[in-house]
């Protein structure tokens, strides 16, 4: 029932929605490549040719984040699909699809946590024999609770579309805030640059929930 009612939003052919995945991938890498110039500026300003080396690892998620942003409005733009109704469907699977890649950050012991000796630290060898957090676990259950209730609200009272996307925007960008202050990153006037970026987020996402969505929140709270 769930699937007709969103084939019915989404009317693609097989075919377009191979394109509108290819779409995505490309948003992806661009994305996630060009703002590694915020997180590497020594290696990216002096040798811009290096953004290419996509093999050489450094991929930003809220860069990623932009570049999917924009693929998705230019694909939806094309192909004369409402941009928001099309979020609103994509940001489920992709938040579980987020969670997972938390687990393979974890198994491949990369972004690693602070250190700390409390019950249920990680050593990871690769980074010393200090006991560390691990924050890549926190951010797995994080964001299954987001999508958890990305789930509930897809099944929940009609909103105006765009407003579940907001939801994920919001809820990942808070999650982020909280979660990375057990990652071991610089910090830039008490957080990190990640954090920076997700409070953008968080602020972009009250903005629209102020503008667009107030009754889709006195839905929410009503039900609460």
């Amino acid at each position: 029932m769930q699937q007709a009612r969103r084939k019915e939003k989404l009317p693609l052919s097989s075919e377009e929605i191979w394109d509108f995945i290819f779409y995505l991938m490309i948003g992806v890498l661009v994305g996630a490549r060009l703002f590694m110039l915020f997180w590497q500026p020594e290696i990216y300003f002096s040798h811009p040719l290096n953004l290419f080396k996509i093999w050489e690892g450094g991929m930003s998620f809220h860069g990623a984040l932009v570049g999917v942003i924009v693929a998705g409005w230019w694909f939806c733009r094309k192909k004369k699909l409402d941009f928001w109704t099309v979020a609103d469907i994509v940001c489920v699977p992709a938040m579980f699809a987020l969670a997972l890649g938390r687990i393979a950050n974890f198994i491949n012991g990369e972004l690693v946590g602070r250190i700390w000796n409390g019950r249920g630290c990680v050593v990871f060898p690769a980074y010393g024999d200090e006991c560390r957090h691990p924050n890549m676990i926190y951010a797995f259950f994080q964001r299954m609770a987001v999508f958890g209730w990305l789930v509930w609200l897809s099944y929940r009272n009609k909103f105006k579309p765009g407003f579940i996307f907001w939801n994920f925007v919001f809820l990942e960008g808070l999650g982020r805030i909280i979660v990375d202050f057990f990652r071991e990153d610089s910090l830039y006037w008490g957080f990190s640059l990640g954090q920076w970026f997700s409070l953008v987020m968080v602020l972009v996402a009250i903005w629209f929930f102020r503008k667009r969505h107030r009754e889709d929140l006195k839905k929410i709270f009503q039900r609460i």
